[in-house]
């Protein structure tokens, strides 16, 4: 189960990339649903929970603004244009994973998934600025989040 939802993550990775590159690129026949489609069908002997990459997939385009709104003051130095992009498209990922699915993934899993992809498709230092940038997450978004709701 672990490795099909690492390829499940490659795949959901591979799809908002592509998306979000067609889309800068003004494709207007751009269509997350079938770049999607396709990418799943290329691994289809592999990965059994289709449905978790789906909504991996829809659940950061539909939250993207957000994401990114979240992601602008935990790198500061990083205008969210000018980073990478496939390492915004991780960023968004593990955030998406951390903030919407912590009831399915722990917290943890998130992070190290997010960075596992970093070291696979980024660059030399990217796995490090996503492990810095999510542990910063964690901390302010999820951990404070967390303890307010806990106070008496």
């Amino acid at each position: 189960m672990a490795s099909n939802r690492h390829l499940g993550r490659i795949v959901a990775l591979q799809s908002l990339y592509e998306f979000e590159f067609r889309t800068q690129a003004e494709d207007a026949s751009v269509s997350i649903d079938e770049i999607l489609q396709r990418n799943l069908d290329r691994y289809k002997e592999e990965i059994d929970d289709t449905t978790f990459v789906t909504e991996l997939t829809s659940g950061v385009i539909a939250q993207q603004t957000q994401l990114d709104d979240h992601i602008r003051p935990l790198a500061p130095e990083w205008p969210i244009e000018q980073i990478a992009r496939i390492d915004r498209n991780i960023l968004r990922l593990g955030l998406y994973e951390l903030l919407y699915r912590a009831e399915q993934v722990p917290p943890k899993v998130a992070i190290n998934e997010a960075v596992e992809l970093a070291k696979a498709f980024g660059s030399d230092n990217s796995s490090k600025f996503i492990n810095g940038v999510l542990g910063t997450a964690f901390r302010t978004l999820v951990e404070e989040k967390s303890d307010a709701g806990t106070e008496v």
